[in-house]
């Protein structure tokens, strides 16, 4: 069998199961976050961080409880990697040094997973498993918080009220992403990811020498890791490493875990709304642009033109031979259109024309179907964008759901919609213009402008996927990198959740003969066509002089 035929009968099974569990765990996340019913074991929760469960909150309180929460996370992180030295199952590592816990403590939080270090040669088991991973379940929890305030925000009238974060948090964590990470886990032990609390195993090596394998609990952290699209590795080589990610059915079930919550949360958005067809458009939405980066990336990989490429079928270089090129390109889309970051293959390698794909993805706002809630509430941010374009065109005040779309929603739109493009040209141009950033490239030219421009669209699109190429362990780079992520997160759902706000306080409009149909072919063809052009006019300039330059030499 080819590779590619074998690449699309593996993409084949993986979308045949996703439209099949869009409505299963639609319905089932849609039950979980619009239910009545307190269980006992959240009660006790609310009691002991004195919150009452049934009352709710303001855009306003919402927003700065999300906020309030974080910020309490990243201090928690920061400290608890600064004192590693002083814990159990340290391993004998030392305290993680200030800049570099900083950028870790903001990328964990802000669902990034950015890694400046080795996992296996720099964080123990404790920091490992009771601080990374509880941030993979908490800054997944907050993602999916947010989207859902928004839908209420057009599901809602005349009020203020948007839900109340807390039971939100609590709700996901314990009803949605703690069942699924155990029984995800179970799977991956099964297929051969290692659990355990070792300090290291010291094998022979074919040379002659010896070398520690360091154990850990991995498969705890690796299913939240892709569940929660968070994507920060307990090792280095992340889902390439055969403790992570041993075969190419674990690489199966690790993309399907990926996508599952981001393709399932339209369905939720049309039960919410009340019009299922509205959920169905969206997913719609999603599965052109995914399908289309999917197809681009493979075709890339599997026909580049040259030699050593036409002689084994395939750009192979920097992908790993238990999964060949198709799924390693298949993964690298993925993991790019969502905000996982997760890899399993090493993106520098790509052929340049493959690598501004994956640049692509995440520049798109990785809306397709994005990040665990961040997926949903920015594809949303593109549809006002949308009926508004469509409502100028036509002379009519624009509307979305029954929600007219004004001076005030149009802003908070606007500005979700510049803050990372602002983020990932303003901290590029300031990485190329200093000295000390241009030290840490080992790349000149075209392909090391690639690498600077990759790493701040990774940091500000909350993705956390990397080229090489550049020494991102400096304080100028955890610094930088850090601000951008933690912009880049906190300040689109502040503009989020105002609209929100602002959309629940209106009274509906019903429908008329000039209302745009927001469930018809149309608007999705509209909604794609805005999405793709909004992103060439901002970011096209910058891929000109990097990754096209390289690729048309």
């Amino acid at each position: 069998m080819s590779p590619a035929v074998a690449g699309g009968l593996f993409i084949a099974s993986l979308v045949l199961v996703l439209v099949l569990a869009y409505r299963l765990f639609g319905d089932y996340m849609f039950r979980a976050v619009s239910s009545s019913r307190h269980f006992r074991a959240e009660r006790l929760v609310y009691r002991a961080v004195g919150v009452n469960p049934d009352g709710e909150q303001s855009w306003g309180i919402y927003a700065r409880s999300v906020l309030a929460f974080s910020a309490v996370s990243v201090l928690a992180l920061y400290l608890f990697q600064r004192v590693q030295d002083r814990l159990l199952l340290n391993l004998g590592f030392p305290a993680v040094k200030s800049d570099q816990a900083w950028n870790t403590a903001v990328s964990f939080v802000t669902n990034t997973n950015w890694q400046s270090y080795s996992g296996e040669a720099t964080m123990g088991h404790l920091v490992q498993m009771s601080g990374l991973a509880v941030q993979n379940f908490a800054s997944a929890a907050v993602g999916i918080a947010v989207a859902v305030a928004l839908v209420r925000g057009f599901a809602r009238s005349k009020t203020d009220q948007l839900g109340n974060f807390w039971v939100d948090l609590v709700r996901i964590c314990v009803r949605i992403l703690l069942p699924v990470a155990i029984v995800g886990a179970t799977v991956l032990i099964a297929g051969g990811v290692v659990q355990n609390l070792s300090g290291g195993t010291d094998v022979p090596t074919v040379a002659g020498g010896s070398q520690t394998i360091t154990g850990g609990p991995v498969a705890s952290q690796e299913v939240i890791k892709e569940f929660g699209t968070n994507g920060g590795g307990f090792y280095n080589a992340n889902s390439s490493h055969p403790f992570e990610n041993p075969t190419g059915w674990t690489n199966w079930v690790q993309l399907f875990l990926i996508l599952l919550i981001p393709f399932s949360l339209p369905r939720v958005f049309g039960r919410m709304v009340g019009d299922r067809k509205q959920g169905l458009a969206i997913a719609a939405i999603m599965a052109v642009l995914a399908i289309g980066s999917v197809v681009a990336l493979n075709a890339l990989q599997l026909s580049h033109p040259g030699t050593v490429p036409t002689a084994v079928g395939g750009a192979t270089e920097g992908t790993e031979t238990r999964f060949g090129v198709a799924q390693s390109a298949t993964f690298a889309a993925i993991t790019t259109l969502t905000s996982t970051g997760a890899v399993n293959s090493f993106h520098d390698s790509y052929t340049s024309l493959g690598g501004m794909v994956a640049m692509l993805n995440m520049m798109l706002g990785e809306v397709a179907p994005g990040g665990t809630g961040s997926g949903l509430y920015g594809m949303l941010i593109l549809a006002v964008l949308t009926v508004f374009v469509a409502g100028l065109m036509v002379g009519r005040t624009p509307e979305y759901l029954g929600k007219k779309i004004g001076a005030r929603e149009i802003k908070f739109a606007s500005l979700y919609l510049l803050t990372t493009p602002a983020l990932v040209l303003i901290g590029t141009a300031v990485a190329m213009s200093s000295a000390q950033a241009r030290a840490s490239m080992a790349n000149p030219g075209a392909h090391g402008l690639s690498e600077v421009l990759y790493a701040f669209t990774s940091a500000s699109n909350n993705n956390g996927s990397a080229f090489a190429g550049i020494s991102v362990n400096t304080t100028f780079y955890n610094t930088a990198l850090g601000l951008c992520m933690m912009l880049g997160r906190f300040l689109p759902i502040i503009f989020v959740l105002g609209l929100a706000g602002s959309l629940a306080r209106q009274t509906p409009v019903p429908a008329s003969a000039g209302t745009l149909r927001t469930h018809q072919l149309l608007f999705i063809g509209m909604v794609v066509g805005v999405t793709l052009i909004v992103v060439a006019l901002t970011y096209l300039p910058a891929l000109a002089l990097g990754p096209l330059a390289e690729g048309i030499r």
